[in-house]
C-alpha cells in the first residue's frame, strides 16, 4: 500500500477538509496560513490527508456535468466552484463525487448512503417498527434490515445506544459491524466502532457476541464490556462509570488523563482540538456538556492549571496556564 492510499482518521480528514474550505475561499488570513503550515508539518498523516484531497481531479475523470468541470479545474479554483455548486442538483452531484472519492479511504461510502446518520456534534433518537429505541451518537450511521427471519442493524460508523422492543417478536435482534455480530437477549446496550475494533457494553440483561471470522460465541451480561475483533474477542472487563452519559448529553470521567478527555470532546466539534504535551497527562474527574464543547473546555480551567488557546475557530489547543508557565521558568 502506497503512502497516498493509506487511510487517515476521521478527525484528521475533517480537519483537512476544514482547512481546504478555509484556504480555498480566499478569505484566509496570514495567521490562518501559518497555522495551516504548522498543522501540515506536524504529522505525516496530516500531509497524507492533504495529498489525498488534492487527488480529486485524478479520481473523477468520468464525472459529468458541472460537477466534473469543478473537479477538473486547478485546486485554487475549487473553492469558488464548490460555492457555485452549493445549491440544487449540481451541488448534490459534487457532494456525491466527494463522497465516492473519500469512501474507501476515509469514511466509508456506506456512511453517506446509510438509512440514518448524524453529523459531527449531532445526536438523534429513532424508534424502529418493532418499538426498539436507538440513539445515534455524534458522527454515526446505521442501516436497518428487517425481514421475515431477523431484525438486523448494521452500524457503519460511530456509536449507538440500543433498547430493544418487540419482546414478543420471535425474530432475533442483531447489531452487526465489520468485526462481529451482537444478538440481543432482551436488553439495553452500547455499540461503538473504534479503530481497533467494536466495543460492546451491556447495560442491562445480556448480549451474545461472536466475531465475523470465528465461530466462537460469548454472552456478556449486565455491567460487562468487550472489544470485538474479526478473529477474536478481547478480555471481558467492567463498564467504566458514565459509559452511557453521552445519551444524556454529558461526558463523565473519573481520574482520566486530560488527553483522553480532549480526544473525546473533539469527537463533538469540527476542526482541530488538541492538548499541549506539558498538560496532556494531568488527571481530571468531572462532567462536561457535549452539546456545548466551548463550555466543556472552559469547565477545565477552574480544576486544572490550563487555558484555552483559540488561534481560529477551527484550531483550538488546551495549553498550560500562564501561571504554570511562569512557575516553570
Amino acid at each position: 500500500m502506497s503512502i497516498t492510499s493509506r487511510p487517515v482518521s476521521s478527525q484528521v480528514l475533517d480537519t483537512a477538509i476544514a482547512w481546504q474550505l478555509c484556504l480555498d475561499c480566499g478569505q484566509g488570513s496570514e495567521a490562518d496560513r501559518e497555522e495551516f503550515a504548522k498543522w501540515y508539518a506536524a504529522s505525516e498523516e496530516h500531509a497524507r490527508a492533504w495529498m489525498q484531497l488534492g487527488m480529486l481531479d485524478q479520481r473523477f475523470v468520468r464525472t459529468t456535468g458541472a460537477a466534473r468541470s469543478a473537479l477538473m479545474r486547478p485546486r485554487e479554483g475549487l473553492g469558488r466552484q464548490v460555492r457555485k455548486l452549493g445549491r440544487g442538483v449540481a451541488g448534490f452531484a459534487l457532494a456525491l463525487g466527494l463522497t465516492l472519492f473519500l469512501g474507501d479511504r476515509f469514511l466509508p461510502v456506506n456512511y453517506w448512503l446509510a438509512d440514518q446518520r448524524t453529523a459531527t456534534g449531532e445526536q438523534r433518537t429513532i424508534r424502529l417498527s418493532d418499538n426498539t429505541l436507538i440513539r445515534l451518537n455524534t458522527h454515526s450511521a446505521l442501516d436497518v434490515r428487517f425481514d421475515a427471519s431477523q431484525r438486523r442493524i448494521i452500524l457503519q460508523e460511530g456509536e449507538i445506544f440500543v433498547e430493544t422492543g418487540g419482546h414478543d417478536d420471535a425474530r432475533p435482534f442483531i447489531v452487526e459491524t465489520d468485526e462481529g455480530q451482537m444478538r440481543a437477549l432482551g436488553t439495553r446496550f452500547l455499540v461503538k466502532r473504534r479503530d481497533d475494533g467494536t466495543l460492546l457494553s451491556v447495560l442491562q440483561s445480556a448480549v451474545a457476541v461472536h466475531p465475523q471470522a470465528s465461530e466462537n460465541e460469548m454472552v456478556l451480561r449486565e455491567g460487562e464490556q468487550m472489544l470485538i475483533q474479526r478473529h477474536s474477542l478481547g478480555p471481558m472487563v467492567a463498564i467504566a462509570p458514565g459509559a452511557d452519559a453521552w445519551t444524556r448529553g454529558m461526558l463523565v470521567v473519573d481520574n482520566a488523563p486530560l488527553k483522553d478527555v480532549i480526544a473525546e470532546i473533539s469527537r463533538y466539534r469540527q476542526g482541530h482540538l488538541g492538548v499541549a504535551p506539558e498538560v496532556a497527562d494531568l488527571r481530571i474527574t468531572g462532567s462536561f456538556p457535549l452539546n456545548d464543547t466551548d463550555l466543556a473546555l472552559k469547565a477545565l480551567m477552574p480544576t486544572l492549571p490550563v487555558q484555552i488557546e483559540a488561534r481560529t475557530h477551527w484550531w483550538v489547543t488546551v495549553v498550560p496556564s500562564e501561571a504554570r508557565q511562569t512557575r516553570n521558568l
